[in-house]
């Protein structure tokens, strides 16, 4: 099994958004030492728990702290955004670590409506045009496949060029966008911990759809968890209770971060017997490592994934890092 990391820079204990971001900084040198493929960063506006909602900044930032893990986007809210800026950015990223960064990409918008709309999105609609136009860009940049004279944009270049480009991948919470990024050529990771299920159907219907492109001839695809592993299973489990108390207080409507063990199991108290609580903690993969691998081993082979991405839970930044250490490849 393939493992890579995911990272949220979730806001953990007494600290602030900006730690969480710096804290970012210090996974991703921890999954490198401990062999991880890739190590990925989302974005998320207007939610107190997450510190960062700029990837690429910590990309960048990452880059120069490490030498062979993959840097990716997990992912670009791309209806956010100019296609044409997300390019230049990834080329300018792909300067900065050859051959090392990958631009996945999701068509939801990363925030709620109104946040959606302070970052003047132009919704999901959007997506399959930008999508088009972004990757037009990106191969023209990297001289493999140039735009044709006579198409609106030829003579709009994404700067800098270079003799690589980022390997692209579209994030997916549905069979729907999985066809889609099949249908372009590109891989897929789908998002398990957002869409509340597996990604079985939507890697099948992925591999279904899947035609050879200029960025790939094979099918790639990869899943999205949260995991947290300790020494104990009493430990992993409890140590998990901050993440799985954070998740029914978002699913109740209640929205709230969770700074100590004791009042998210306080919390969890409250909630015992009831369906929701059941569903969330049938749902989380926690407890002592060789467990937490098995499963992970056992999902990557039920959905038919290529790579599992873990995002590291966990109630401090020395036991999510002591998390990836018991489940390092």
């Amino acid at each position: 099994m393939k493992l890579s990391v995911l990272d949220l820079s979730p806001v953990t204990g007494d600290a602030t958004q900006a730690e969480a971001v710096r804290q970012s900084i210090d996974i991703a040198k921890a999954a490198e030492a401990l062999g991880y493929h890739r190590f990925w960063l989302a974005e998320h506006h207007n939610i107190a728990a997450l510190g960062s909602p700029n990837p690429e900044i910590l990309i960048a930032a990452i880059s120069q702290h490490t030498q062979r893990i993959r840097l990716g986007s997990g992912g670009v809210m791309l209806v956010n955004y100019s296609p044409l800026k997300v390019a230049e950015t990834f080329m300018e990223l792909e300067a900065l670590a050859p051959g090392r960064i990958d631009l996945g990409l999701g068509r939801a918008l990363g925030a709620d409506a109104r946040t959606g709309g302070a970052l003047r999105s132009v919704g999901s609609d959007a997506f399959p045009q930008y999508f088009q136009l972004l990757s037009a860009w990106l191969l023209d940049a990297s001289g493999k496949v140039p735009i044709p004279e006579g198409h609106p944009i030829y003579d709009i270049k994404a700067n800098p060029a270079g003799p690589s480009h980022p390997d692209l991948f579209v994030l997916c919470t549905s069979e729907e966008s999985a066809t889609f990024a099949g249908m372009m050529g590109v891989g897929m990771v789908f998002a398990e911990f957002i869409a509340r299920a597996e990604a079985g159907p939507a890697i099948a219907a992925y591999r279904r759809a899947f035609r050879p492109s200029a960025y790939r001839t094979e099918p790639w695809a990869g899943t999205a968890v949260i995991a947290y592993a300790a020494e104990t299973e009493e430990a992993g489990w409890r140590g998990d209770a901050p993440r799985r108390a954070g998740t029914v207080s978002m699913l109740s409507g209640r929205r709230r971060r969770f700074t100590n063990i004791e009042d998210a199991e306080a919390f969890l108290a409250e909630w015992k017997g009831t369906p929701l609580l059941a569903d969330v903690e049938g749902r989380s993969i926690a407890g002592e490592a060789g467990a937490v691998r098995a499963l992970l081993e056992g999902k990557a082979k039920r959905v038919d994934a290529d790579e599992v991405f873990v995002m590291s839970a966990g109630p401090s930044l020395p036991e999510r890092i002591r998390s990836l250490e018991l489940l390092a490849p």
